[in-house]
């Protein structure tokens, strides 16, 4: 595995998803990652069905090492400023003004090492009316109006994993690795500073794009209908996936493999255009069709005819995959007392080699006598 970031080290005071997601990015990259946590209890993540290894916590906390420091006691506080004093970054992701609380706030961090990247990550930014608010990750999707484009109106209630969380926690390594490159050319150690709210609304930008350009307010079917993507359910009960887009030449594979070539003749599907607007009735036309084969028939046909498609795979089913296997998408480590600790390595490849290795995720303070002393001192350059 090629560690680019190898030589990097990152101090993280994350809980939950947003600060430990960002750190591990940058772990997967090979940064060396220490993740600072109360004793005892650690990241509120980790707690579960009265232990410390949540599958929650193990999700955004491989490839890093964690060290146990309440920092307003005065001899935890000595160990965590030798850390800090030989760190490249800095990530937290506390509610505005508790780091300043607990010795970690910006200017006493950059009062100890003038070259550490300081990322502060916040759920509706550092100042403003929302600024001391909680947030969690369906508050920032929902204000930043990505929820509504999810939400099916005839069944309103909240659905999927925790994209905001996530994301903003792909943002904030983005901006480290920005100041990162910046400090190596420059010399100059910039604070990086985002919130949930933000890291959302941009995410949303196709939305916002369409509302400034032709006063187009988006809702939960307005890309799925002009980008013709269905979901169809087939006779074993399984389902599968459609995303036919502009292309005329998939839906004609499309009406090949359903052996229905008059599919056109009806003018309401036509045209791109027309199907876009009678996306609901050409949705009722496929559905008894795809229900006449199981999915593997489907996927069979539709492969034939090169159509876009793909089986919509529950989460268990999709370690079976072919392609996953081939690209070895899923990896293990032992862990000494964790036991087995499998994953889904990092999508990113360089010079075509996979990074297959994986370190699990530490148990609560599972290198503190290792870091004792803060980090030992870096190898000369040759």
């Amino acid at each position: 595995m090629i560690k680019v970031l190898e030589g990097v080290r990152v101090l993280e005071h994350g809980t939950f998803i947003t600060g430990p997601a960002a750190a591990m990015l940058l772990a997967d990259l090979g940064a060396d990652v220490v993740k600072v946590e109360l004793p005892g209890t650690g990241d509120p993540f980790r707690a579960f069905k009265g232990g410390l290894y949540s599958p929650h916590y193990q999700t955004v906390n491989r490839n890093k090492r964690s060290v146990t420091l309440d920092t307003r006691k005065p001899e935890d506080l000595e160990k965590f400023d030798a850390l800090v004093q030989d760190a490249d970054v800095y990530i937290q992701n506390f509610r505005p003004g508790f780091a300043e609380q607990i010795g970690a706030g910006f200017e006493r961090l950059r009062g100890l090492n003038g070259k550490l990247v300081y990322c502060a990550i916040s759920g509706f930014g550092a100042s403003g009316p929302m600024a001391r608010r909680p947030v969690y990750d369906s508050v920032a999707q929902a204000a930043s109006g990505f929820l509504g484009l999810l939400v099916n109106p005839a069944n309103p209630r909240v659905v999927g994993p925790a994209i905001a969380d996530m994301l903003t926690g792909f943002y904030a390594a983005y901006g480290v690795l920005g100041a990162l490159v910046e400090r190596e050319k420059h010399g100059t150690a910039r604070r990086v500073d985002l919130s949930m709210f933000e890291a959302m609304t941009h995410f949303n930008l196709d939305a916002f794009t369409h509302l400034f350009s032709a006063g187009e307010v988006m809702g939960p079917y307005s890309r799925p209908s002009v980008s013709q993507s269905y979901v169809l359910e087939c006779s074993d009960g399984k389902w599968l996936a459609l995303h036919m887009s502009s292309p005329e030449k998939f839906w004609q594979g499309l009406a090949s493999a359903m052996e229905k070539p008059d599919l056109f003749d009806d003018e309401r599907f036509a045209s791109r255009e027309a199907r876009i607007s009678h996306q609901e009735a050409l949705t009722e036309v496929l559905r008894p069709v795809f229900l006449q084969r199981d999915r593997a028939a489907w996927c069979e046909r539709l492969a034939a005819h090169d159509v876009p498609h793909a089986p919509m795979y529950t989460t268990a089913e999709v370690p079976d995959d072919p392609q996953a296997q081939h690209l070895q998408l899923f990896v293990e480590a032992q862990h000494p007392a964790g036991g087995r600790f499998r994953t889904v390595r990092s999508p990113v490849s360089f010079d075509g080699q996979r990074p297959l290795e994986v370190t699990a995720p530490p148990l609560l303070g599972e290198h503190n006598e290792a870091l004792n002393q803060g980090w030992k001192p870096r190898p000369l350059s040759p």
